[in-house]
Order: C-alpha cells, then sequence, then structure tokens
C-alpha cells in the first residue's frame, strides 16, 4: 500500500505522527511552500523566511534519513499556490493508496482537507497531532459541564498527569502556583544575556532573497535573520535558555525595558510551535536545572505553567469553540486598527517601543503583548477582527490555533468571560511600575486628564464607563465601578472628553 504523507510547515518534527509506520521505500512524503499560506493574512517577512527555510532544512534532513520526500519550493514554475492542488497535481503523477496527514493547527487548513476524501476519491487519514500533551477530545472530556474554563485547575491536571514538578498529588514547594512571585519591577540595573543566535547558512540566504523579492510589502525587517532553523539549532537555544536566562526568568517575567526586547525569555516559541522542539523536552530541561539547584522554583513553574498549562489549555479552547469563537464580540467594538501599529508612529513610547521592536523582530513577550498592545487595543474598543488579524501577522510564532484564544479571549475579552475571569484591562500606573517606557514618554504617566496626560488613564476609565452594563456585576472588576461612581461629574466629564478626542486624533 502506497500512502502520500503530508507534512505541513509547522509540522516539521520526524516524530509526527503522520510519519509513524511510513514504508520509505514506497512512501512519498509532499512538503510545499505554497503562496496562499503566505498570504492569507500578509505575515511577517521574518516569520515566511523563518518557516521556508526550516521546512527545507527538514526536509533536507528527511532524504538523509531515507524517506522519498517531493518537495515544492515556492519558486518552482509548477507550483500552484494551494495545498488542495499541490496534492491533485501529485495523485495525478503517481497512484496512492491514502493519504495521511497530522491534525493541522488551524480550522480553515482541517476544512479543506476534510473534503479531500470527496474530492480526490481517496482515503484520507487526519491523525492526532502528537507533539501536544492535550487532545481535543480529552480537553473537551475536561471541559464538559463547565461554564467557564480556568487555567489554573487544568494546568493543575497536567502537572498530575505528566509527574511534573509533584510529589504524590501535591506541587513540589507547597504551591501551585508562583505567579505573584513573577512580577517584580525592573528598577535596578539588569544584566540581561545575549539572545540565541544563528547566522544564516546558504538555505537561509536563499529564502532571504526570495522573500525580499516576492513578499516586499509584508511587515516587518527581514534583515537581519538569527533564528535557528534546525532541531539541533532549536535545542541550542533551548539550552541557552536554560543555563543563562532561566535563573531570573520567574522574577523578571512581566519586565518591560526599553532596548531590551527579550528580557530573560525562552524565545522558543518559534521552535515548539513548528515543530522543531517538543514541549515536554523543554519541560523536562526546566525540570531538570531546579533539581539540581541551577534555577529557583518561581522561574522553573512560571516556565512549566507557560507550556503545559496555558499552551496546552488555549489549543484546546480553540477547537472547542471553532468556528464560532472567531466571531465572539462581546464589547461590540468596531474601531479601525490606527495606523501607528503598523508604523510606531505614536507619542505613546510603550507602544511605540513595541511595534518597533515587533517590526524587528517578529516577536514581543507576553506582557507587551498583553499589557500594552493588547491593552490598548481593549480599552480604546478596536475590531476585534482587526486586532486579531494584526497579531497574526507579526509575530513568527503566531498561528490561529494559539493567536484567537489569546487575543479574543485574554486581550479583547470577546468571549465575555469563558477563557479569562476578567478583561485584562489597565492604566498607565501598571505599565510604568513593571516597565521604564513612561520616563521616556511625551505623556505624563502621573497626570490623568489633559493634553499631556498618559492616553491609558483616561481610556481605562471610559472603558469601564462604556461597558458599565456588562462589567459592573463581574466580582474581579465591579470594586472599580464603586471608585467611578466617587468621581465628581468633572471628573468623569473630562475622561470622556479627554478620551474622545484622543481616539479621534489617531487617525487624523
Amino acid at each position: 500500500m502506497k500512502v502520500l504523507r503530508l507534512i505541513l510547515g509547522d509540522q516539521l518534527s520526524q516524530d509526527i505522527s503522520s510519519l509513524k509506520g511510513c514504508n520509505k521505500s514506497d512512501d512519498i512524503i509532499l512538503m510545499c511552500e505554497v503562496w496562499n499560506e503566505a498570504t492569507y493574512v500578509k505575515h511577517h517577512k521574518k516569520k515566511i523566511t523563518f518557516l521556508f527555510s526550516a521546512m527545507r532544512h527538514f526536509a533536507k534532513e528527511l532524504k538523509e534519513s531515507g524517506y522519498r520526500v517531493s518537495y515544492t519550493k515556492l519558486e518552482d514554475e509548477q507550483n500552484s499556490g494551494f495545498f488542495k492542488s499541490e496534492i491533485a497535481r501529485t495523485l495525478k503523477q503517481q497512484k496512492f493508496d491514502r493519504i495521511v496527514v497530522t491534525h493541522p493547527g488551524e480550522y480553515r487548513v482541517q476544512e479543506d482537507i476534510k473534503g479531500w476524501a470527496t474530492d480526490f476519491a481517496i482515503s484520507v487519514e487526519i491523525r492526532t497531532d502528537n507533539r501536544f500533551l492535550c487532545s481535543p477530545e480529552d480537553f473537551a472530556l475536561w471541559a464538559k459541564g463547565r461554564k467557564q474554563l480556568r487555567m489554573e485547575y487544568f494546568y493543575r491536571e497536567m502537572r498530575k498527569k505528566y509527574n511534573v514538578l509533584v510529589k504524590g498529588n501535591e506541587p513540589i514547594g507547597g504551591q501551585w502556583n508562583y505567579d505573584l512571585k513573577n512580577r517584580k519591577p525592573p528598577k535596578e540595573k539588569l544584566l540581561i544575556p545575549e539572545p540565541y543566535r544563528n547566522e544564516p547558512d546558504g538555505i537561509t540566504r536563499d529564502v532571504m532573497s526570495l522573500v525580499a523579492e516576492r513578499f516586499p510589502d509584508h511587515f516587518g525587517d527581514l534583515e537581519p535573520f538569527y533564528f535557528g532553523v534546525t532541531r539541533q539549532q532549536a535545542l541550542e537555544a533551548l539550552n541557552l535558555f536554560v543555563t543563562q536566562r532561566l535563573p531570573n526568568f520567574g522574577d523578571y517575567q512581566d519586565a518591560m525595558v526599553e532596548g531590551e526586547p527579550w528580557m530573560y525569555h525562552s524565545h522558543i516559541s518559534f521552535y515548539l510551535n513548528c515543530g522543531l522542539l517538543l514541549p515536554l523536552e523543554c519541560v523536562i530541561a526546566v525540570e531538570k536545572a531546579y533539581q539540581l539547584g541551577k534555577a529557583p522554583l518561581n522561574a522553573v513553574e512560571g516556565f512549566i505553567r507557560q507550556i503545559i498549562g496555558w499552551r496546552e489549555y488555549v489549543r484546546g479552547v480553540y477547537w472547542l469553540k471553532m468556528p464560532a469563537y472567531a466571531k465572539k464580540n462581546f464589547f461590540e467594538t468596531k474601531r479601525d486598527l490606527p495606523g501607528f501599529y503598523w508604523t510606531a508612529d505614536t507619542k505613546m513610547n510603550c507602544l511605540r517601543q513595541c511595534v518597533l521592536e515587533t517590526k524587528k523582530n517578529a516577536y514581543a513577550h507576553h506582557i507587551q503583548r498583553l499589557m500594552v498592545l493588547g491593552n490598548f487595543a481593549l480599552i480604546a474598543g478596536l475590531d476585534i477582527t482587526q486586532v486579531n488579524e494584526w497579531f497574526l501577522i507579526v509575530y513568527a510564532d503566531a498561528y490561529e490555533w494559539v493567536e484567537l484564544p489569546n487575543v479574543s479571549g485574554m486581550i479583547l475579552f470577546a468571549d465575555g468571560g469563558y477563557l479569562a475571569s476578567k478583561p485584562y484591562a489597565a492604566g498607565g500606573s501598571y505599565i510604568n511600575k513593571m516597565s521604564d517606557y513612561c520616563k521616556n514618554c511625551n505623556y505624563k504617566v502621573s497626570k490623568k486628564n489633559g493634553e499631556d496626560a498618559c492616553p491609558f488613564n483616561y481610556l481605562y476609565w471610559d472603558f469601564l464607563a462604556r461597558n458599565r452594563d456588562k462589567l459592573e456585576s463581574n466580582h474581579r472588576i465591579g470594586m472599580m465601578y464603586k471608585i467611578y461612581e466617587r468621581m465628581g461629574e468633572d471628573k468623569k466629564q473630562a475622561i470622556a472628553y479627554d478620551s474622545k478626542h484622543f481616539l479621534k486624533s489617531i487617525y487624523d
């Protein structure tokens, strides 16, 4: 039985389920760089470069391991530009008994694949993605009967299931979560190590030239390009994090410093989300550092929570709630995404820094995404579709399964509280506490109203006022309305006036 095995661009693991049982003599591994996937949104130049180069390196490794690989480059004349038509072209060239593919990471791709059996009159097997630690089916069982899904409870179950930082059924250290010890402000001078850098080889250089030529109008800087593009390089990046950055990761997980986009974060999400690293091996490496006394518990637990807690959790929510989840708009927001999300042309230094770093690196750490870029989108009432598309475009680790629940659920509260217990809205004081951005800003974070006041200050209260009917009963934010009521009418009018005029100004 001859099998056509399709490997998608975010499935670059030799342990992927679609390769299980492969007959290296007969089966064909199909990999395609297709125009549609690179352009359904205008992905960051670095993201396209990273994935195409990683795919080419992976195909080379497969061939060296004895697999028969059919690889279509973007620039190949016969490239049709779509998965489906590339499958059709391959089936015309050779006879196969069935198609095998691992469950894709995005709903739209899954829906396309579901039609292939009928379209091509061939058996199509969609296998579980074994790189994840919780299948959509298992997550659905956990979620059954729950009106709200809280990551913390899911996370504890995953810790127990995989025997991570537990002794019996109890957490090592006596606490499941050390989030309160992950919020140290960056007040002193920090000695932040250099991030992982890999010099581009010939394959990567070819891809860079291709991207420069074919995607000139896509967002982001192409150079310098330092991403790892092989499994070995991804492992090197993981090791560098564990040995150099992990010890301080816990304390400064939420900190932001101008000119330091990488901080103490791992920067391995690129490699995890495309298959070059596996989640459990990352967890084991970090847990081992704790056992050897080379990293504190608050750092190790905080990292592990992101991997086997949050990452698995948002994927579960995505597959449980799609396609309806993408249309949720609890606050009924309609305001267009301001141009400064692309240009960084704003007097708000925090936003300017985060956009500039995103443009340069195709990366921003989670607090920059949540509490600066996302916080502004939330309190300004930006259109959910445009915000989701922006986050999907600009980050090299973004795929819809991870982007959509994070943005719609966590950042924008568009699901009305299914994923998060409250909107993550904040004024300028939070940004000032957790960063040094405010000291170089044109606005004054200490001022609440007026032309030189920090826009986050009045936009926060305007957001609460606009959405009172939806939020006042929320037990985690309802108390803020009592503070709002104690404000005088002049103060309330100043908030509304400043908000209206500022929001108008960003489109002028």
